[in-house]
């Protein structure tokens, strides 16, 4: 079974990107996955990343040791004056702790997209930094990133309440499965092996 984890969300327990990143969850959960969610308390939590090696705290050990067994991660951040929020980053800057492991980051990893916000703006730059941030960290960001402008009431404990909305988030959760399936049965095909002098 592939393990995908979720990272996402802002210091309000069910915020509007923490819901839309449980609907994702369940997508993948449905396709057969085993999920995991670090939602935005618990990042709200993690104190500020600092220099890699030293001392961590629980959360931040638990954190990293997730997405090292993760065949897939879905990321969910919302766009905080045009960008990812200050939570999201501190809980990204803490894979810097796999710097040196066999697979580092995200290498060959999947990684779902999800970015929201009040205006359609701040939801094109913030899934435009994902990306950025994802292909750093060697990542592959899924074919779909899930922008979405958020309104009162889309977003219950129970679900969404835009079938649009909800159909896109649960997409972003299958294409990660599936590629995380594809990449179980075959590595080499994200193996980057020796650097290539261009």
């Amino acid at each position: 079974m592939v393990k995908i984890v979720g990272l996402g969300g802002t210091a309000k327990p069910s915020s509007s990107t923490e819901l839309a990143l449980t609907v994702a969850l369940d997508a993948a959960a449905a396709a057969g996955a085993e999920v995991r969610l670090f939602d935005g308390p618990f990042l709200s939590a993690l104190p500020i990343y600092g220099v890699p090696g030293s001392e961590r705290s629980e959360g931040g050990k638990a954190l990293v040791a997730a997405v090292r067994e993760a065949d897939g991660v879905i990321l969910a951040s919302p766009g905080y004056h045009g960008s990812i929020s200050g939570g999201v980053k501190n809980a990204i800057d803490y894979l810097e702790e796999t710097a040196r492991d066999g697979r580092v980051y995200l290498d060959g990893l999947p990684v779902g997209l999800i970015a929201t916000a009040y205006g359609w703006q701040a939801t094109g730059s913030t899934l435009a930094t994902m990306r950025s941030i994802v292909h750093a960290l060697r990542g592959w960001p899924t074919p779909l990133g899930a922008a979405i402008r958020t309104v009162g009431g889309m977003f219950t404990p129970d679900g969404c309440t835009d079938d649009a909305v909800a159909a896109q988030l649960a997409l972003v959760g299958r294409q990660v499965v599936e590629f995380a399936r594809l990449h179980r049965s075959s590595p080499s095909i994200t193996d980057t092996g020796d650097a290539i002098e261009g």
